[in-house]
């Protein structure tokens, strides 16, 4: 058990006292029965049946004659199925020994342990017909332990291996079973066939309920204890199956003079059995000792085939003994032997495909995943929905419980999760989605239990899709990122539209309330001052003086409308020589050094990079003085696969937690709609950097 369920299952003090005792009392008088049988079974078997024995290991009349014939008395044969049925129940027993040693403090270990106990001595152990007060104390001994095998068969299924009911709706259906094996011999409405009929309807409700719990409910270790029992229950049918094949081929095995043969097959049925408590005893003590996937995987491929060889010789011997009217015919016989022998091979081979994909999904037959992979990506014609397909077809074609994949993020190394499938797990299997060399995106991938490793198949598998996938991955990332700048192109368009239009109300609103007024009142006092001039000179001249200075402020209006749309230094004297024009006054006035590095001559450059430029500029100039209180500022100017501009103070720098005010959002808003960059972050040593990239059209550049 692992330790979850010893947490659940586990008992403590008063509880744990009296459940030990119940098992010494149960398994001794277990074996107490199985011990005072033997002479009655070595009686049994040592004498000949009239006709109708009460065992099937009893002696018929023709097989005591074969013994005979062969030097062998029928009390050497009774000796040697009393050994074999006492090697059977020390089995059992040894194995319930062990487990209750080790774990006597858990409930459900005590239950498997008891339950195997009960069953190893109930399977062999024979009573008498009732005839004394002991004898009927023994007789009703040997029945409660039979109903106690009976009832816990189906109940080992649906508390193996947690001691939870799961589902939860099996409870009271467990609790009706219980009631029905107690009861079953005093119902008369129950015939004798009916309670075997509702046994294996109860045992199918168990495998069902350990097929939902292994799909559903069971971690790594759960799914490891499950293996373990299916395992050995398939592995005891297999054997139990080939015994039968081997009578069903050859017929003369079962006759009386073939004893030499029957006895070891019989015997072989008999200790097959063995393999039940071993395998719940690794399932409950060592299940982590050996890989049972493998044996699991082996087991089911030829129990399959073994029942299947069983069944086909059987139908075809059957149906053509049948059609020709001929029973026991060699002919018929051979045709069997030889139709099985054609058809072992291709069986077995589907066999081994169908439980390979039953347990590890489409691993081995890579070519149909790749396959079906490149139909869906054809049949698929939105971008969005081509990693979506991949991740579905990766998680149903290998069943994994969790399938996801990553894309890098533009300019960063982290990468975020664009689709997935499933529950996300702790540490998944990362296989890097590459095309050309660049690590594009990454698959992610849960193992099918929990503390499983992935096979060598499966890597191989997952690397060829990883490959497939890298190129999908790429072809997405270059659409979505074509989308993001298509919906950027358009937003940078709206924004350009928006600021055209609200520069043109600007202007409209300064010409038509500041310039159109100030215009008309210049006519009207026009008009004044020409009537004046014949009436009273004096009032004229004063009157133009007053025009003379109201037209100056005009023009100083005009001209600052027109600054605004394009600062006239940048025309008159250049960016440089515009940018030292405007910083001269910062190194006369407040003691502010400012140095500008550039080239000597800058080629002619976009109107609108020279403006966002000089702007940018002139806004880390003004913050560096008002706000930094910088003493020295360096203006930097290069060309590097676009125009450079650096400017870089020793003030106070950035507070630790600051919001970007008009200014600062300026700077980075004239760099993103010419398609660049700008940056403002602390400098190397102290103060403040603003960074901005501005493109050039190649003939610049």
């Amino acid at each position: 058990m692992n330790r979850e369920s010893d947490l659940s299952t586990a008992l403590r003090g008063r509880w744990l006292l009296l459940a030990r005792a119940v098992w010494i009392a149960m398994a001794v008088v277990t074996l107490a029965l199985f011990i005072a049988s033997i002479p009655l079974v070595y009686n049994k078997l040592s004498t000949v049946s009239s006709g109708e024995g009460t065992s099937i290991w009893q002696l018929q009349p023709g097989e005591a004659r074969a013994l005979e014939q062969l030097g062998l008395s029928a009390s050497l044969y009774a000796l040697y199925w009393v050994v074999v049925q006492v090697v059977f129940v020390s089995g059992f027993a040894v194995v319930a020994g062990v487990i209750f040693r080790r774990k006597s403090d858990d409930w459900l270990a005590l239950f498997v342990s008891l339950f195997l106990v009960m069953f190893g001595v109930n399977w062999v152990t024979a009573v008498p017909v009732p005839a004394t007060i002991l004898q009927e104390l023994w007789y009703l001994a040997y029945k409660i332990v039979e109903d106690l095998v009976f009832i816990s068969i189906p109940l080992f299924f649906l508390l193996f291996p947690d001691g939870q009911f799961v589902p939860r709706w099996t409870r009271p259906l467990a609790a009706g079973w219980i009631a029905f094996g107690l009861l079953k011999r005093w119902l008369p409405f129950v015939p004798p066939p009916g309670g075997d009929v509702v046994f294996l309807g109860f045992l199918g409700l168990g495998a069902l309920a350990q097929i939902y719990r292994y799909r559903r409910v069971s971690g790594a270790t759960q799914r490891q204890q499950t293996k373990w029992v299916v395992f050995g229950f398939v592995l005891t049918f297999g054997m139990f199956t080939g015994v039968q094949l081997l009578f069903a081929i050859f017929p003369w095995l079962g006759q009386p003079g073939a004893m030499l043969y029957r006895v070891p097959a019989l015997t072989v049925i008999l200790l097959t059995l063995l393999v039940l408590p071993l395998t719940i005893g690794m399932a409950v003590l060592r299940y982590r000792l050996w890989d049972i996937d493998l044996l699991l995987n082996r087991t089911l491929v030829y129990g399959t085939l073994s029942a299947s060889v069983v069944g086909i010789y059987v139908l075809v011997v059957g149906f053509l003994g049948q059609l020709l009217q001929a029973s026991g015919n060699l002919a018929i016989t051979m045709l069997a032997t030889g139709l099985v022998a054609l058809l072992f091979q291709p069986l077995r081979h589907r066999l081994q495909r169908g439980v390979n994909r039953l347990m590890y999904g489409e691993r081995d037959d890579p070519y149909a995943v790749l396959s079906r992979l490149g139909q869906r990506l054809e049949a698929t014609l939105a971008p969005e929905a081509v990693l979506p397909t991949i991740v579905e077809t990766v998680q149903e074609s290998l069943k994994l419980p969790y399938v996801a994949i990553t894309l890098k993020l533009a300019e960063a190394d982290t990468f975020a999760v664009v689709t997935s499938a499933g529950s996300p797990v702790a540490r998944p299997l990362t296989l890097p989605l590459v095309y050309q060399h660049e690590t594009v995106g990454q698959l992610l991938l849960a193992p099918r239990a929990p503390g499983e490793n992935f096979s060598p198949a499966d890597l191989r598998l997952l690397d060829d899709l990883a490959r497939q996938a890298g190129v999908a991955a790429h072809a997405v990332r270059l659409t979505t990122d074509l989308q993001r700048l298509t919906v950027d192109l358009q937003r940078s368009r709206q924004r350009l539209v928006t600021t055209r239009e609200e520069e043109r109300r600007r202007l409209r609103r300064d010409l038509h309330d500041g310039l159109g007024p100030t215009l008309a009142s210049l006519a009207q006092r026009l008009d004044t001052a020409r009537i004046l001039v014949a009436r009273d000179p004096d009032a004229a001249a004063a009157l133009l003086g007053d025009l003379k200075v109201q037209v100056k402020a005009t023009i100083s209006d005009i001209r600052r409308l027109v600054y605004a749309l394009r600062p006239p230094a940048l025309d008159e004297l250049g960016l440089l020589s515009a940018i030292r024009e405007h910083a001269a006054p910062y190194n006369q006035s407040n003691g502010l050094g400012v140095s500008l590095e550039a080239p000597e001559r800058l080629p002619p450059l976009p109107a609108a990079v020279e403006v966002a430029a000089y702007h940018i500029a002139l806004e880390a100039l003004t913050n560096a003085s008002r706000h930094a209180h910088a003493q020295s500022c360096h203006i930097r100017l290069s060309l590097a696969n676009g125009l450079c501009l650096e400017v870089t103070d020793d003030g106070d720098g950035l507070p630790t937690e600051y919001q970007s005010g008009v200014g600062l959002s300026s700077m980075r808003e004239r760099a993103a709609e010419l398609g660049g960059e700008c940056r403002i972050e602390p400098g190397p040593a102290r103060g403040t950097r603003v960074w901005a990239w501005l493109p050039l059209p190649p003939a610049e550049e």
